[in-house]
């Protein structure tokens, strides 16, 4: 389910008209970081990740469509933040690296 949800958020910033190619090259060197500290994740936490994959694909999605909202897409970053506030403590390297993926979307408008 996790891996699914990677993929598809890897396939939305493929995807991303804003920003530039550096920037497209260093969300993908963070999710596959990401991707490397999930495979770290104990089984008990899983579902909490989950969350957090589900509101990153929102919001990626959000920012591909040709009619993006802009309310749609505050909301799924949000719910990003807030999804992560239960890992600060126990992962702080999955919560840098998330809030290096929000910075970076932010830094290109999205």
């Amino acid at each position: 389910m996790i891996k699914d949800t990677l993929a598809k958020i890897e396939s939305a910033i493929a995807k991303v008209k804003a920003g530039n190619s550096s920037e497209k090259t260093e969300l993908v060197s963070l999710l596959e970081k990401l991707k490397k500290e999930l495979a770290e994740l104990p089984p008990s936490r899983a579902e909490e990740a989950s969350s957090i994959g589900y509101f990153t694909e929102t919001a990626a999605h959000e920012v591909t469509r040709s009619n993006s909202s802009v309310q749609l897409r505050n909301l799924s970053i949000s719910g990003i933040s807030y999804a992560v506030k239960g890992f600060e403590v126990s992962h702080p390297e999955m919560v840098s690296v998330v809030n290096e993926i929000c910075m970076i979307l932010a830094r290109m408008g999205i």
